[in-house]
C-alpha cells in the first residue's frame, strides 16, 4: 500500500499541470463546454488512478516476465529461438498495443476510410516483428547500436524519396504510438533480460536499451513499403470538431470501458501465455514469484483500462477543442505557447516515461537521474509540439524539413555522445510518444490544424507523434555529451 500511495502522489503531481492549463484557457482564452469540461476533470482523476495501479503493475507483473523471458532466450543459447521469440512477441505485443489502435482509428476516420485502421495494425505489427527480432539478435551478436541505426536510417531516408507526404507523416507517427505504456515496459525488460547473461558488465549496461529504437523503425519502413507497393498517393482528409460535446457526462466512459478492456486483454493474452509455455518448460520460479507476477499483470490491466478509459473519454475531446477554439483567435503568439507548454508538461503524465527513466537511473547507479532525464525529455517535447504548430501555421513548410536535418543530426550525434546515451536516446523518442500524446496532444494539434485557414489535417494534423518522436533523442544525446564531459572530471564513465 505505501508503494501504490507513493505512486498515487508522483503521478498527481504529474497530471495536475495539463489539468491546471487547461482550467487557465477554459477561464481566459479558450471556455469550454460544462459538461465538456467536467468530462475532462473526471477523465483526469481515471488518469492519475489508472496510472498509479499500471506502474505498480508494472514493477511486479509486466517487467519481470520480459526479464524472465529475455533470460530464457539466452540461456538456451539458439538462435533460432531468439528469432522465432521475437517474430512471435513482437507481433502480438505491436498488434495489440492501445496506442497504435488510437492512431489507426484516426487515420481512418480522418481519411474517410481510405487507409483502414486494420491494414495499419497489419502492417505495422509486420514490421514491428521484424525489426525486434533484428534488435534481439544485435544483442546476441554484439553489433554496435549506432552502426545498426545508422543503417536503419539510411534505408528510411532512400525508401521518403519514394514515399508521399501523406504517408511520411503517418510512418513516423505509427513509429511513435507502436511504443506505448504496454510495450515499452516489456521491451526494456526483454532487453535488459538477455543482456544479462553477458560477461561484459558494461556492454550488459548499453544493450539493455536500443531494442525500443529499433522496433518501432520496423513501423516507418512497414508504412513506407504498404504506400510505395500499394500506390496510395492522393489523399484527402478532414476532422469534425464538436465543441458543444456530449450531453451526458458518463456516458463516453461507459461506452470505452468494454472496448477498452476487450484490446488490453488481447493485449496480454499471448503474452502471459508464452511466458506460462516459459515457465512450464524453462523458468520453473517458485509458486510464490509466480503468484506475485500474476497479480501484477491483473493491476497492469486494471490500470491501464482505467487510465486508457480517462484519456479516450475525458481528454481527447478536450484537445481538440482546446486546439480548435486557441488557434481561431486573432494572435497566433497564443496557440504556440500554448502548444510549448502542453509538450512541456503532457510528456510527465506518460506511463512509459517512469519505466524508462527508473531503468535508466538503476543501470547507471543513480549516475543519470530522473529528474535530468525528464527534464530533458520535456524541452524535447515541448519544442517538438511548437515545432508542430509552426508548420502548420506557415503553409510552405512540410514535415520532411524537420525530419531529414533532424535525424540527421541525431545520426551524427550518436558518434560522438556516450554509447549507453545512444540506447537511451533513441529508446527516449519512442517513448515520449505514448497513450497522452497519441490521444492529447494530437487532438490539439488536429484541432488547430482543422481551424487554421489553409492547413490540411492529413498532412499537417499528423506528423506531430513524428516530432515528438524526434527531438527526445537529439535532447537526451547532447545530455549526454554534458555527462561524458562532467565525467572526465571524475565519476561515472559512460562512454566506455
Amino acid at each position: 500500500m505505501n508503494i501504490l500511495t507513493e505512486k498515487l502522489k508522483e503521478v498527481s503531481l504529474s497530471v495536475l499541470p495539463i489539468v491546471v492549463i487547461v482550467l487557465i484557457l477554459h477561464f481566459t482564452i479558450a471556455p469550454l463546454e460544462t459538461n465538456l469540461l467536467l468530462r475532462f476533470l473526471l477523465g483526469a482523476l481515471f488518469i492519475v488512478i489508472g496510472l498509479a495501479i499500471f506502474l505498480f503493475g508494472t514493477d511486479i507483473g509486466i517487467s519481470p516476465i520480459g526479464t524472465n523471458l529475455g533470460k530464457g532466450m539466452a540461456k538456451s543459447n539458439k538462435v533460432w529461438i531468439v528469432a522465432v521469440a521475437g517474430i512471435v512477441l513482437g507481433f502480438f505485443i505491436s498488434i495489440a498495443e492501445p496506442d497504435l489502435h488510437i492512431l489507426a482509428n484516426q487515420i481512418a476516420d480522418v481519411t474517410g476510410g481510405a487507409i483502414s485502421n486494420m491494414s495499419i495494425l497489419l502492417y505495422v505489427s509486420i514490421g514491428i516483428a521484424v525489426m525486434m527480432t533484428i534488435g534481439l539478435l544485435r544483442i546476441v551478436f554484439n553489433i554496435p547500436l549506432y552502426k545498426l541505426l545508422t543503417g536503419i536510417y539510411s534505408v528510411i531516408f532512400i525508401l521518403a524519396l519514394f514515399t508521399s507526404n501523406e504517408f511520411l507523416a503517418i510512418a513516423f507517427d505509427a513509429s511513435g504510438a507502436t511504443t506505448g505504456a504496454l510495450t515499452v515496459p516489456f521491451m526494456l525488460a526483454l532487453a535488459l533480460g538477455v543482456s544479462t547473461l553477458k560477461k561484459d558488465g558494461k556492454a550488459s549496461e548499453k544493450d539493455s536499451f536500443g531494442l525500443v529504437a529499433i522496433s518501432s523503425s520496423g513501423a516507418i519502413i512497414a508504412v513506407m513499403m504498404m504506400n510505395i507497393f500499394g500506390g496510395q498517393d492522393e489523399l484527402v482528409g478532414s476532422l469534425s470538431v464538436d465543441t458543444a460535446g456530449s450531453d451526458s457526462i458518463i456516458a463516453p466512459f461507459i461506452h470505452y470501458f468494454p472496448i477498452i478492456m476487450t484490446e488490453i486483454l488481447v493485449a496480454l493474452v499471448p503474452i502471459v501465455s508464452i511466458f506460462l509455455l516459459y515457465q512450464v518448460f524453462f523458468l520453473k520460479l517458485s509458486k510464490k514469484k509466480l503468484v506475485k507476477i500474476m497479480k501484477g499483470i491483473f493491476y497492469v490491466f486494471f490500470g491501464l483500462v482505467i487510465f486508457l478509459v480517462g484519456v479516450n473519454a475525458g481528454f481527447m475531446d478536450v484537445g481538440s477543442v482546446v486546439g480548435y477554439t486557441v488557434a481561431a483567435l486573432d494572435n497566433t503568439f497564443y496557440v504556440l505557447i500554448v502548444a510549448f507548454v502542453l509538450g512541456i508538461v503532457t510528456i510527465l503524465a506518460e506511463p512509459a516515461v517512469y519505466v524508462l527513466t527508473n531503468q535508466i537511473e538503476d543501470v547507471t547507479n543513480g549516475y543519470v537521474t530522473r529528474k535530468v532525464v525528464l527534464t530533458a525529455l520535456s524541452i524535447g517535447v515541448g519544442l517538438a509540439v511548437l515545432l508542430s504548430m509552426i508548420r502548420i501555421l506557415v503553409p510552405s513548410l512540410q514535415l520532411w524539413h524537420f525530419l531529414l536535418p533532424g535525424y540527421i543530426l541525431a545520426i551524427g550525434l550518436m558518434y560522438v555522445t556516450p554509447k549507453m546515451f545512444v540506447g537511451m536516446s533513441f529508446d527516449a523518442g519512442g517513448v515520449a510518444s505514448g497513450p497522452m500524446t497519441a490521444t492529447f496532444i494530437l487532438a490539439f494539434v488536429q484541432g488547430a490544424a482543422e481551424s487554421i485557414e489553409g492547413a490540411n489535417v492529413l498532412l499537417d494534423g499528423f506528423g506531430m507523434i513524428a516530432m515528438v518522436a524526434m527531438m527526445p533523442i537529439i535532447t537526451l544525446e547532447i545530455l549526454g555529451i554534458l555527462f561524458k564531459i562532467k565525467s572526465r572530471k571524475g565519476g561515472f564513465h559512460a562512454n566506455e
